[in-house]
């Protein structure tokens, strides 16, 4: 799938799944009209954010048909940004200074996010970030509108760490992509395998656009590590499984958060990233999940509908919907005041789609670290590890 540009969607379906009352709109509405626009700056060409725009298109036609906003339409209109920053920032300058639009939602480009820290903030147009990068919501005191909802690099790096520990693995190798998230997960995983007292063999880097990465994962299981540490997007996490496995290496493999995608393991990578382990949330094994609370109910209502709509499911999906209902929530009780829709977010205190949320003025990144679990791939799909 490949997204026109711009992409404008008005849209429709279930229930707004964040808590907090409702009241009336705020009398300092900028928009004052019916329709209220949420912006998205992604990159058509990316498959985490082709995934995260249907799930943002699917989540705004959801509470569009249930009424959640008294009246009022969501909008959704998205703008290319190809993960180049300067794109981004055009983009979020043009979005910003549309009075229609509440908030914008960024898609998988960090570094996007950071450089468009500054203009975000000046015009104070709150934002959420579906970005892996931890630095899209830090320092905080310069990302006073910016939120981010994808898993931390520490949070990762701890339930990691802790399986490795378990199961007293003795040394690893560790392959990471040379850009901000990989940087900054690498530097978490080395951290909490320090504090484990687990010996790092080898370390190597790749280009986040590389398509061959076969000699650093050659390099890395020459030093037989008992585990390699993958921290990669979805494409070159499920590459380094495969020249690992080529290589000759028969130890274990872990993924870190950034490397899931859709449910369904892509048949050239089945048997080699079989029984690799990848820290992420339940919703990718939702079928392993009993319905045990509401929150988990409305997970696997959400998971069925995106099945529905698309044929699978990407794990990516649920951040998009969580950005989405954040922002519905806030519209529902203050129009498109943005200053307000920002206070709000900041707040938030939700069981989200993706897990528990919690959004302090202290913490912008908003994903607790309860919410994520461990998933093992098993015959070409996501299962939970237990």
């Amino acid at each position: 799938m490949r997204l026109p540009r711009p992409v404008t969607a008005s849209v429709v379906a279930s229930a707004l799944l964040v808590a907090g009352p409702v009241g009336c709109t705020s009398d300092d509405d900028p928009a004052g009209g019916r329709d209220i626009v949420i912006g998205a700056d992604l990159n058509n060409d990316s498959p985490v954010d082709i995934a995260y725009a249907r799930a943002l298109q699917l989540r705004v036609e959801q509470i569009n048909a249930g009424g959640e906003l008294g009246g009022r339409q969501l909008i959704l209109r998205t703008q290319d940004n190809r993960s180049v920053p300067t794109a981004s920032l055009r983009n979020v300058s043009t979005f910003a200074d549309d009075a229609q639009v509440a908030a914008i939602i960024t898609g998988s480009c960090g570094e996007c996010v950071v450089g468009d820290a500054k203009t975000i903030n000046d015009k104070r147009i709150p934002t959420i970030a579906l970005a892996a990068a931890d630095e899209v919501a830090t320092p905080v005191n310069q990302r006073r509108y910016v939120f981010k909802l994808a898993p931390n690099s520490g949070d990762s790096a701890t339930a990691m760490v802790s399986e490795l520990s378990r199961t007293r693995t003795s040394d690893v190798a560790v392959l990471y992509s040379d850009d901000l998230y990989g940087r900054g997960g690498d530097r978490a995983v080395d951290r909490e395998l320090a504090k484990a007292h687990i010996t790092v063999k080898a370390y190597r880097t790749f280009k986040p656009t590389a398509t061959d990465i076969t000699q650093a994962v050659g390099t890395l299981t020459d030093s037989e590590p008992a585990a390699l540490i993958v921290l990669a997007a979805p494409d070159q996490a499920e590459l380094a499984a495969g020249n690992a496995r080529a290589a000759g290496y028969k130890g274990r493999i872990y993924f870190d958060a950034a490397a899931a995608s859709d449910m369904f393991i892509p048949l050239s990578s089945a048997s080699a990233t079989n029984n690799t382990t990848m820290v992420f949330t339940q919703i990718l094994a939702i079928d392993d999940v009993i319905a045990t609370t509401p929150a988990k109910a409305s997970r696997k209502q959400w998971f069925r509908d995106y099945v529905s709509r698309y044929g699978s499911y990407s794990g990516v999906a649920s951040f998009a919907a969580d950005a989405v209902d954040l922002i519905a929530a806030a519209v529902a009780r203050v129009g498109a005041n943005r200053e307000q829709i920002r206070s709000i977010i900041e707040t938030s205190q939700v069981d989200g789609i993706s897990g528990p949320i919690r959004l302090t003025p202290a913490n912008h990144s908003g994903l607790m670290p309860q919410g994520l679990t461990l998933l093992v791939a098993r015959a070409g799909r996501w299962r939970l590890a237990s």
